[in-house]
């Protein structure tokens, strides 16, 4: 299983859904709060390439999106393959 990172920020209901997609499918992640850690927002646009909203999340060094991109694949039944 691949490690998910979801870079996250206050007050951000596309954050709060896309945890409650990832929690649904039972996926664990690890979530990163570019408000409070230092130099994390720096390290999400390096790996996004610049993309500056929040959510982005990754499925290891995969760039997923944002909560947009991840629920059309949990539409599309991608989720899991692409886990793995």
């Amino acid at each position: 299983m691949k490690n998910v990172t979801v870079y996250m920020g206050p007050m951000c209901g596309y954050c709060e859904a896309a945890k409650r997609l990832l929690t649904r499918n039972n996926i664990v992640y690890k979530e990163i709060n570019i408000a409070l850690e230092e130099g994390k927002m720096d390290e999400m646009l390096k790996k996004s390439n610049g993309k500056k909203t929040i959510p982005q999340i990754f499925f290891d060094d995969y760039h997923v999106g944002g909560y947009e991109e991840l629920r059309a694949l949990e539409k599309e039944k991608k989720l899991e393959s692409l886990l793995k």
